[in-house]
């Protein structure tokens, strides 16, 4: 990712709360002739410092086949974004552009097979995402269970490069930064850019 040195976001704990809140990302993967991407969730860890991406998607997907070789893989996170017009701006010599945030995640494959991980990995995914279903889970026929797994590929990512892009104006003159901000009011865009602005 092309990241300007205005733009580059390396506060970890910054990129962390980010992927967080935003946990549905894209994972792309070399394929033979092309690259596979798939879109899942994720549940966002740290172990010992090392930061874990955790999720799982159906076996059938010919996607699986490729994670099971362990290969590396990225991982992209996006948030917030707009347009941004040029009248925004205190010159006229300007043109149009776009703010957002993206967070690249790449690592190795990790892949988790057995029921017992597999099992880990959903109950993860559910405390994480739908605490108040855990109940219901665990009430589930144990062959309906056992069906369920049979039907998914789990795997984990131990993240080894984490990029974050913040292309939030900060090139721009603070009356520029103000008035963009306040274009976007409201919104999740403004909120970080007004972060950012006061730090």
């Amino acid at each position: 990712m092309y990241i300007p040195p205005h733009f580059r976001n390396e506060n970890i704990s910054e990129l962390l709360a980010f992927m967080k809140s935003h946990p549905f990302g894209i994972i792309a993967s070399n394929g033979k002739n092309s690259p596979v991407i798939t879109h899942l969730p994720f549940v966002i860890s740290e172990e010992r410092n090392q930061i874990w991406l955790t999720t799982h998607l159906a076996a059938g997907n010919p996607h699986a086949t490729l994670l099971k070789e362990g290969n590396e893989a990225l991982v992209i996170f996006s948030g917030p974004h707009g347009y941004v017009s040029p009248a925004l701006y205190e010159k006229r010599e300007n043109v149009p552009t776009w703010n957002y945030i993206a967070v690249h995640a790449t690592g190795m494959i990790h892949p988790l097979e057995s029921n017992e991980k597999k099992s880990a990995v959903l109950m993860q995914m559910v405390d994480t995402f739908d605490p108040a279903y855990r109940s219901q889970w665990d009430s589930l026929d144990p062959q309906y269970v056992a069906a369920m797994m049979n039907g998914i590929y789990a795997f984990r990512i131990a993240v080894s490069k984490l990029e974050g892009k913040f292309k939030l104006s900060q090139n721009k003159t603070r009356t520029e930064q103000e008035r963009i901000a306040h274009e976007f009011s409201g919104s999740e865009l403004a909120e970080w850019m007004n972060f950012k602005r006061s730090k």
